[in-house]
């Protein structure tokens, strides 16, 4: 039978696996009991399996009967510190996790495609990867991964990489979406602990408040990013905690605040980097305060290369229909560890519509449809079955008529 009709007689197993791992979520890089939920639905396959050392990661090497490129295929596992308020009958019974960003999703897909080639072992030119990732929600388990051998799990280097994300909102319902070039920005942590001198609330000239400088720090740097950066490689920057004080009337020796920058160059990130680091210490110099400034480099860019994508969008619609594929017109504001795949294996990120449209990843409402489970399966087992015959020099374009305009680009990751 085809790939996508085999994935379908998999759908019920899929759905099973999904909402097993879905009611019992782990975070981190430590996922004891989803590890042991993969290795128990991979069983009795042909794979090569090894667990990671410093994470509970599985990598499985399926070999192909005939020689050709060897190809990764990855899906990621953890969840998020997010109280499910769903009211599934499968929803998270762990207080304070949910996988409130689909990865149950793509682990049940990825062990679909598992399946569905190694019952094709014959037809498979080339080794797979399968790479089974802890640890992406801000834990950088892909570079982990990486660092434990995962690219040489099957000897030679992959050739060619990829990955698919569901979103609940941010792409239409069953359409699967790519582009070449940068698909996700980088993401870097700002932190600012502006530093001053407490004392009374009814007497601040005898005290150096660190609240208002910090709150203009705060506030300078949006200016920033509206003042300094192209409007056509655009900077996002959001102050995501502010912390300082105890009570009313006391005037507080620090405060504390914690951003994120997302950059879609590596010339912005640079730019503001410098800039941001000598906002904060100018203005929290100019109110004889001190700012101790931390930068943290974050995931890089999630850059697609345009071969794979064009064999990626070319796949999608000769499996599934042209209506199945569109390409992706801006790139999205997220951040993403499959960029350190990226960076040493040219591939493609595709993003999959799998929600309501109403709520968006992250969110404690945000739900997924398992009836794209099979959809995800078949295209990682075509894309893996189909890659011996190279990808098309043609670039994917970018058309208004074909572009998805329902995408929203404030859709965010991380």
């Amino acid at each position: 039978m085809p790939v996508h009709e085999d994935a379908a007689a998999l759908r019920d197993d899929l759905v099973r696996l999904r909402r097993r791992l879905h009611a019992e979520p782990e975070i981190g890089l430590d996922l004891p009991r989803t590890q042991e939920k993969v290795l128990a639905a991979l069983d009795g396959l042909p794979l090569e399996l090894s667990l990671g050392d410093a994470l509970t990661s599985v990598t499985g090497v399926l070999r192909g009967a005939r020689p050709g490129p060897t190809l990764l295929l990855r899906g990621d596992m953890d969840a998020l510190p997010v109280q499910e308020r769903t009211g599934l009958d499968f929803a998270s019974r762990v207080d304070g996790a949910m996988h409130a960003c689909g990865h149950d999703m793509h682990t049940a897909m990825l062990v679909g495609a598992a399946h569905l080639l190694a019952a094709r072992r014959d037809e498979l030119a080339g080794d797979v990867i399968f790479m089974f990732q802890p640890g992406e929600e801000g834990w950088d388990g892909s570079a982990a991964m990486i660092a434990e051998g995962v690219l040489d799990a099957a000897g030679p280097k992959p050739a060619a990489a990829y990955a698919l994300h569901v979103f609940s909102a941010a792409v239409p319902h069953g359409v699967f979406t790519a582009r070449p070039g940068t698909t996700m920005a980088a993401s870097d942590g700002l932190e600012v602990t502006v530093v001053g001198s407490g004392g009374h609330g009814a007497r601040p000239h005898r005290a150096k408040d660190p609240i208002p400088v910090a709150c203009e720090i705060v506030t300078a740097l949006q200016t920033l990013v509206t003042r300094q950066s192209d409007i056509f490689d655009p900077v996002v920057l959001t102050v995501g905690s502010f912390h300082a004080g105890t009570r009313r009337n006391v005037i507080p020796d620090t405060a504390r605040f914690e951003a994120t920058l997302r950059t879609f160059s590596a010339q912005a990130k640079s730019r503001t980097k410098d800039a941001a680091i000598t906002l904060a210490r100018s203005i929290a110099q100019a109110h004889g305060l001190r700012a101790e400034v931390t930068y943290t480099d974050g995931y890089p860019m999630t850059v697609n290369d345009p071969r794979e994508t064009a064999f990626v969008g070319d796949t999608i619609t000769d499996v599934l229909g042209e209506h199945r594929f569109r390409p992706l017109a801006n790139p999205l504001p997220g951040s993403e560890d499959f960029s350190r795949v990226l960076q040493q294996v040219p591939g493609a990120f595709v993003l999959l519509g799998a929600g309501n449209g109403t709520t968006d990843n992250h969110s404690p409402l945000a739900q997924f449809d398992d009836a794209v489970l099979s959809d995800g399966a078949a295209v990682l087992a075509e894309l893996a079955l189909r890659r011996d015959r190279n990808a098309p020099a043609g670039q994917v374009e970018c058309r208004d008529s074909d572009s998805t305009e329902q995408i929203e680009q404030n859709q965010t990751r991380h």
